[in-house]
């Protein structure tokens, strides 16, 4: 891993990021065969978080990866409420128990670590190598791949359809623009890595068969607006500008 990474950190990026989605989606398929839902991911979950963070442990890069706490204040952030607002968007239509008990485990926890994982590999690996060349083409390109990359879920056997995949695409661009926004100006990674950890997670109680097509759209409209509006509050504000 260190000799990619010294040679080309973009590539190191790219290859982490393929190797995450394919592998999600062959364990999301191969958990359906087996019968459990998400047992073989969560494994995956697991494996590649400890090999990540192993990696980025053994090397020092804690700091440069975000895994710290923020160099500005809460106050600054507004107390990170838009975050929580933004947390809480798989429960506006109520609770479901749309699996069994012993799969809704396995799909918090798993879940749980995809947050760590994306994180990690979008903010982290492939927005700090391109930072290196110039900071807003790698605050787009993280954004937008982050958001595209979940076009996978219409191939993966999850059973989404494409109406609502749509709505994830474009609200997933949103919240990557703000996670990176918050990551480049703060340099902590906790606050995007638990609030993305909660919104997965709690996907696995979301009633979403009480959501009409036009509540959907309402839903994505929300948090693509409070999205954006935070990261513009952050840019305008200047916060953490004085840490550079």
């Amino acid at each position: 891993m260190n000799k990619l990474y010294e040679k080309n950190g973009i590539l190191f990026a790219v290859i982490w990021i393929v190797i995450y989605v394919v592998g999600m989606s062959l364990a999301d398929n191969l958990s359906r065969i087996v019968g459990v839902e998400k047992s073989i991911s969560l494994a995956l979950c697991i494996i590649l978080s400890a090999v990540a963070y192993g990696w980025i442990k053994k090397n020092g890069y804690v700091a440069k990866y975000g895994l710290c706490k923020p160099t500005v204040s809460a106050d600054q952030m507004l107390y990170y409420v838009p975050l929580v607002f933004i947390a809480t968007i798989n429960i506006w239509y109520g609770f479901a128990m749309n699996l069994s008990m012993l799969e809704s485990l396995l799909y918090f926890f798993s879940m749980i670590l995809v947050g760590f994982l994306e994180e990690i590999i979008f903010r982290g690996f492939l927005f700090v190598e391109m930072c290196k060349d110039n900071v807003k083409t790698a605050i787009i390109v993280s954004s937008v791949t982050f958001g595209i990359g979940h076009i996978v879920n219409l191939f993966n056997g999850s059973g989404a359809d494409l109406f609502s995949n749509l709505l994830q695409v474009v609200y997933a661009i949103a919240a990557g623009f703000m996670f990176t926004i918050i990551f480049y100006k703060t340099k902590s990674l906790w606050p995007c890595i638990v609030t993305h950890s909660v919104i997965n997670s709690m996907s696995v109680f979301a009633n979403e068969a009480a959501a009409t097509p036009m509540m959907k759209v309402a839903t994505a409209a929300a948090l693509t607006l409070v999205s954006l509006g935070y990261a513009i509050y952050i840019i305008k504000r200047g916060v953490g500008d004085e840490t550079r």
